[in-house]
């Protein structure tokens, strides 16, 4: 399993390189993080020697960038009957989920990564506490994870990439906006309160939010890994029943 995950992550990573999509990925990630830290969250102007205004623009910049990112992952292979090709390779369907995913993953972590002078410069400026900055890169990494996942799955639903684009959005808006104050406050008009925590638990922004504060609580490091553990189980048994459509 290994050596044909370790064959389908090399061939999926360097197919982003091969198109311009690597490029135009990286390059609109870098200038909208740098437009929401320094334009929007006013960075120079607070005079804070922290990346809070950086990393606080990062759900955003992944509600629509991961499944940019991720619409292609299935929904490409089932257009252009590639994906029975695959399947029929002494690769098995774990491997080939798993691979694919981790060769996203890593080109997401390579992006975040580039951003490295913000990280540098706010060093330089001041004195801030990089126990917390490294803990709000590994969420932020975390979270790109858990939205690639999510939208593997809603690319293996469909041989459209738009549609896996839109669904994607719309799944991953969901689990963003699940621990926000009005749509709680939704539920707590009609649903039990075990039903209403459950919900607030399954919120994307609320984990990441705790891991940027430099608090490494297990519950959102056991969160994140199960989100990318079911959605890719699910991306699997999803190509299994549409295998050969």
């Amino acid at each position: 399993m290994l050596r044909g995950l370790r064959a389908v992550f090399l061939r999926e990573l360097t197919g982003y390189f091969i198109t311009p999509v690597a490029y135009v990925f990286i390059v609109i990630f870098l200038v909208m993080a740098g437009v929401f830290t320094f334009q929007l969250g006013r960075w120079f102007q607070a005079e804070q020697a922290d990346l809070r205004a950086f990393f606080d623009a990062h759900p955003w910049l992944y509600l629509f960038l991961i499944p940019a990112l991720s619409m292609r992952l299935w929904a490409e292979e089932r257009k252009s009957g590639t994906i029975e090709l695959l399947l029929t390779l002494p690769v098995s369907r774990s491997a080939a989920v798993i691979g694919k995913f981790l060769a996203a993953w890593a080109f997401a972590v390579l992006a975040l990564t580039l951003t490295f002078p913000v990280w540098i410069t706010v060093n330089y400026l001041g004195n801030p506490d990089n126990g917390v900055i490294l803990a709000s890169y590994l969420g932020s990494a975390l979270m790109a994870g858990g939205f690639l996942a999510v939208g593997s799955l809603m690319s293996a639903i469909t041989n459209s990439q738009v549609i896996a684009f839109i669904l994607s959005l719309v799944a991953c808006f969901a689990f963003l906006l699940a621990g926000y104050s009005p749509v709680l406050e939704f539920f707590q008009g009609w649903a039990p309160q075990g039903i209403v925590d459950a919900i607030a638990g399954f919120s994307f922004l609320t984990h990441f939010q705790t891991i940027s504060r430099g608090e490494l609580a297990a519950r959102d490091l056991v969160f994140f890994g199960s989100v990318i553990g079911v959605f890719l189980g699910a991306t699997g048994v999803v190509i299994e029943m549409k295998k050969g459509q």
